[in-house]
């Protein structure tokens, strides 16, 4: 709408991966986005590969995960099968990357203990540092992707999809970058491209709606609470300690 912004989006799919999807905002020097992920089929309880990258004139706000499908604060088993491993990797990292600020309790739950939340000043090291950081946890998932086994067990899949449908249901209703999209497309095309694109799979994969999953959020009139927190908790630093432990409190 503004006449001088291109967006580019590619999909893919592969044995194990039900999407692999990115969108690139290019707004010139003034605006730079990267909305990429990468999305395993049921069949395995892979974390899901996301990296959002958000690039001004002046500052960079980045997010760089392996989100997990399944809580890692409560379920140590998954924790230790996919994220052990990565800590030293996660450390390098977030010593050049550190933490972004207030990051809210919702949020949280979507994010492990490798998570890159950070801000900084655009400068070309800053930028090679992201560069290398997107490379090494890329590399990391595939790696980890290419040494999944598929599951077999009807109810292990059948769970595996309805966390990633829960995932999916969250991020297209509460997912802060949509108010870019409608300001670029208008709002009608930013639900579409949103719902169909980014987060595309939640018909496929279940039923259930944003509220059945989050009925906290739940308006008196029926309606869903357009704030992305209500749960009023926010993290100033880092809430895990070197060894994957969460140290704060829900």
């Amino acid at each position: 709408m503004d006449a001088k912004t291109d967006l580019h989006m590619l999909s893919f799919e592969a044995p194990k991966i039900r999407l692999l999807r990115g969108l690139h905002i290019d707004g010139g020097e003034s605006l730079q986005v990267l909305d990429f992920a990468a999305f395993p089929r049921p069949e395995f309880d892979l974390p899901i590969f996301c990296a959002n990258f958000f690039t001004a004139s002046s500052t960079n706000i980045i997010v760089l995960d392996l989100n997990p499908l399944y809580d890692v604060i409560t379920r140590v088993d998954y924790r230790e099968k996919y994220y052990k491993a990565l800590l030293p990797l996660a450390q390098k990292y977030t010593t050049l990357l550190p933490w972004g600020g207030k990051l809210t309790s919702e949020s949280l739950r979507l994010f492990s203990p490798i998570v890159i939340w950070t801000r900084f000043a655009s400068t070309p090291y800053m930028h090679d540092v992201l560069y290398s950081a997107f490379m090494d946890y890329y590399k990391a998932w595939l790696e980890i992707m290419d040494q999944a086994t598929e599951e077999v067990d009807e109810v292990r899949i059948s769970e595996n999809q309805e966390a990633q449908h829960r995932y999916l249901t969250w991020r297209a209703e509460k997912d802060p970058g949509s108010q870019l999209l409608k300001k670029l497309i208008g709002n009608p095309s930013a639900k579409d491209l949103i719902k169909n694109f980014l987060f595309n799979g939640r018909q496929e994969l279940g039923s259930k709606t944003f509220l059945d999953y989050f009925p906290e959020y739940q308006c008196e009139d029926g309606t869903i609470n357009e704030k992305r927190s209500i749960m009023g908790k926010s993290f100033e630093d880092r809430p895990w300690d070197a060894r994957g432990e969460f140290i704060g409190s829900l």
